[in-house]
């Protein structure tokens, strides 16, 4: 999955523990003072503060969504965390996190 390894955002995936499963080449360089690649097989709750860590456990137990935007260093971005599943069952929580302008184009279709 090629496509994903060098995609021009952070992929980060855990498993329904919480441990991080996977990070794309974009998340290793961009977490690499925190540790990069050392940090696949880490909880994603002690990486975390109380209040993130209270939303991963809602996102781990309502299965609902959390999307919102930031703006970090004079860069906007979006943050999309999802939970993913496997024949129906909770298998962790996927994170996109890409930059965006900041004015960008919102279109109404259909």
């Amino acid at each position: 999955m090629e496509w994903i390894e060098k995609l021009d955002g952070n992929v980060i995936v855990s498993d329904a523990q919480g441990k991080i499963i996977y990070m794309n080449e974009k998340a290793l360089a961009h977490y690499e003072k925190d540790g990069g690649s050392t940090l696949i097989g880490q909880d994603l709750l002690e990486c975390h503060n109380e209040a993130s860590r209270k939303k991963i456990m809602e996102i781990m137990t309502s299965g609902e969504k959390n999307v919102y935007t930031i703006e970090k260093r004079g860069q906007k971005k979006i943050i999309y965390q999802s939970p993913w599943f496997r024949d129906g069952e909770f298998r962790g929580i996927i994170e996109l996190s890409l930059v965006i302008p900041a004015e960008m184009p919102h279109f109404v279709r259909g």
